[in-house]
């Protein structure tokens, strides 16, 4: 049981919290939800997302001239992802201001194909595609404790969901092979769609950005239950950790030999989780791997 966890005070408060859920609460309220970047799998040097959006970022400017002088195809042509990621950072410091600038270009990557050929073009994304320093290929960057987790809660009656500010149809195609999860359990950032013939289409107007407070208000939509354990990373987790009645779990990165190390973005989330007695699963300390040896 959780055998890639380490015995101490934070397996000890899962093992506790579950083995009294199961006495206690009837299965159909057992939910979970957990998010994505930084949670389930790598989020650094950049994340996963982005270096797909990247991909087509480089391919527009190549197309278009026009495009190589503006942000953020400039970062993506010259290959500079110190742009990209301080737009990120910037944005979880309040300032959205480069941030706007990616959104919009993320908004008008894929936009007008119909969904099936969204699939298909993440699909050979993840075919192909490495983690940029780990060398991995991205669907080998899971973390091993935290699908382990996933089984366990499975094995005690809970219903997983993943609540991501990353884009839902960028996860759907990998959360099953990945975590087990299907795709009617993936909550996540999402254009407009239309149907059109007999197919529907991606569009290149938003309809969420599951981040922060609109993360709640989005599970609550989706699944219509308050959950009773979540599992985030950052201060973009916080709103999903407050509204749960149960285990707060923040995973903090700390492992710079096995994988990274940095609290940039998460500091709110460490401080919250200091002053209210959330638990806090360190790489270094609570997990005796970090990726799947086998």
């Amino acid at each position: 049981m959780l055998e890639f966890w380490r015995d101490g005070p934070t397996k000890a408060a899962i093992v506790d919290f579950v083995e009294r859920v199961v006495s206690d609460v009837p299965p159909e309220e057992r939910v979970a939800v957990f998010d994505n970047d930084g949670t389930l799998w790598c989020e650094k040097p950049m994340y996963v997302q982005l270096d797909f959006l990247l991909r087509r970022f480089k391919e527009q400017a190549e197309a278009d001239a026009s495009l190589r002088d503006r942000q953020p195809y400039l970062a993506a042509y010259t290959g500079d992802l110190g742009w990209l990621g301080d737009a990120v950072t910037k944005h979880y410091g309040g300032d959205d201001a480069d941030f706007k600038l990616l959104l919009a270009a993320v908004l008008s990557a894929h936009h007008a194909i119909t969904v099936e050929e969204h699939a298909s073009r993440v699909d050979a994304f993840f075919a192909e595609a490495r983690h940029p320093t780990l060398g991995r290929q991205y669907t080998s960057c899971g973390y091993a404790p935290m699908v382990e987790l996933l089984r366990y809660l499975e094995d005690k009656g809970f219903t997983n969901y993943i609540v991501s500010g990353g884009g839902r149809d960028f996860m759907r195609p990998v959360t099953w092979q990945m975590y087990g999860i299907p795709r009617e359990r993936v909550v996540g950032s999402s254009v407009g769609l239309r149907f059109e013939g007999a197919d529907v289409y991606t569009t290149a107007e938003p309809e969420f950005l599951d981040d922060g407070p609109m993360k709640p208000v989005r599970l609550w939509s989706r699944i219509g239950r308050r959950p009773i354990l979540a599992a985030g990373n950052s201060n973009g987790d916080i709103e999903m950790l407050e509204f749960t009645r149960g285990l707060r779990l923040l995973v903090r990165h700390d492992d710079a030999d096995r994988e990274f190390d940095y609290v940039t973005g998460a500091e709110k989330a460490l401080d919250l989780a200091a002053a209210e007695g959330w638990t806090v699963a360190s790489m270094k300390s609570d997990w005796t791997t970090v990726f799947d040896p086998g």
